[in-house]
Formats: structure tokens, C-alpha cells, sequence
């Protein structure tokens, strides 16, 4: 019955890329020539953030940028799909503010994608939370989205209510100094019996400087969590 229901839809609805309408063989599939459009992170990357290097770059079986090499990466591991740049910002902007949810597919697949590297140890699965009074504007968690099919692909539990957010002003603007100000404070440990001996993976759409990522694993691993780990669909990439 579910083979059947599912060849139905496909006959009244055909798989289109969700960026262009081109015909492609599955829903959520990008067509060529927007999946070449994006700017994948792939090897070489540094193993613990995920910084992509020069593909030229010879660094050996395990290299770490400047910033994890000195001890300072947010998270104990994170990936990012993509980088962010005028490509990605025309899927992830649309994506996040414009209420274009079908993009959440072709997303949470490039993401877990993303993980094909690494042994995701983890034992549950986090959005990254919304304040309340964002959440009610935009009527969606873009996080929470993205997470859902990640969380079936790698077989874990999602958790939705164990951290709340505080509202702040947005920090699209802000430098790094000025995110990491912003941030402190904003989350707070609901039920720390979820967290506690547990290791997490948080999902969110982009890492812009990594503070948000840095403050939320600072009050889980407050909590109790053993480890804290990251995906996102793209990241910035700034010069290190």
C-alpha cells in the first residue's frame, strides 16, 4: 500500500528540483546543474571543524586549522555541507525566512552527506533552539526541520524541549566579538535529566562564527552532556 500510494504521488506530483522545477529522478533531488552550482565541503577539511582547505593542500591523515590546532573549536567535532556564498544564500535565506520548507529535504540530505566521514557516536539529536517570540513570527524552526530526517537517517532520538531560548536582537550584523556577547546567556537547560551523561548532535542551518554552537554546549556540558557535536547545511569561511 505505501509502494503504491508513493508511486501515485510521483505520477500526479513528478520530482522536480526543488531550486529550478527541472525534472530529476526523486523528490528532493537537485538537478545538475544547481547541485554544481553549490560549493561542497569535501576533502581535504580539518577533522575536528570541518574547515575545507585548498584541494591541493597535502596535510597529511589528519590536520586541524590554526584554531582547533590551538584548542579553541567550539564543538568536539562539527560538519557543514557547504560553504556559504552567493550560491547557497539563494537556497538558505529563502529557506529561512521565506517559508520555502520544501528545501529541507535536498538540505538534511546534503548534511548527512556531510557526516559520510565521521562515527557519529552520538545519542541523541538537538535543533538549535528558537526564541519563542521568533518562533511565532516565522512560524517554523528552520532547525527543527532539518533535524527531523537526520534523526530517522541515523536511527536517534530528536529532543525538542529540553533547552529554551531567550530572545535577543538578531545577529545577522555582528562580528564575531559582538555574536559571542550576544549569545551568552540566551539558553537555558529545561531538563537536565535529557542531557545529562548523554552526547548530542545539534543541528542548525549555517555556522556564521561558531558562538552560537559555543554557548549552547556550554550549558549542556554544564548539564551533564559527556560530548557535543554539530551539523550544519553551510558554513562562513573566513581566512585563518
Amino acid at each position: 500500500m505505501v509502494k503504491l500510494f508513493k508511486k501515485l504521488t510521483e505520477f500526479l506530483f513528478p520530482p522536480a528540483c526543488p531550486l529550478c522545477d527541472t525534472p530529476v529522478s526523486a523528490h528532493g533531488q537537485l538537478c545538475v546543474d544547481c547541485w554544481a552550482a553549490i560549493n561542497w565541503i569535501d576533502n581535504p577539511k580539518c577533522v575536528k571543524c570541518g574547515y575545507p582547505f585548498p584541494a591541493d593542500l597535502d596535510l597529511g591523515g589528519a590536520p586541524l586549522c590554526p584554531v582547533c590546532a590551538s584548542g579553541n573549536c567550539e564543538l568536539d567535532w562539527i560538519r557543514s555541507a557547504c560553504v556559504y556564498d552567493d550560491a547557497s544564500r539563494s537556497s538558505m535565506l529563502p529557506f529561512k525566512h521565506g517559508g520555502r520548507t520544501k528545501y529541507a529535504l535536498f538540505m538534511s540530505r546534503a548534511m548527512i552527506w556531510a557526516l559520510r566521514d565521521i562515527d557519529v557516536d552520538a545519542d541523541i539529536v538537538m535543533p538549535v533552539p528558537l526564541a519563542n517570540k521568533r518562533l511565532f513570527k516565522r512560524g517554523y524552526n528552520q532547525a527543527t526541520l532539518l533535524a527531523r530526517p537526520i534523526a530517522r537517517a541515523l536511527g536517534l532520538k530528536m529532543d525538542l524541549d529540553s533547552v529554551a531560548r531567550r530572545h535577543r536582537e538578531n545577529m545577522g550584523h555582528k562580528n564575531m566579538r559582538e555574536r559571542a556577547e550576544n549569545i551568552r546567556g540566551v539558553f537555558r537547560v529545561m531538563k537536565p535529566e535529557n542531557v545529562r551523561g548523554k552526547r548530542i548532535l545539534l543541528v542548525d542551518d549555517v555556522m556564521t562564527t561558531g558562538a552560537t554552537f559555543g554557548e549552547l554546549r556550554r550549558v549542556l556540558m554544564r548539564a551533564g552532556a559527556t560530548a557535543v557535536y554539530g551539523v550544519t547545511f553551510c558554513r562562513v569561511v573566513r581566512a585563518i
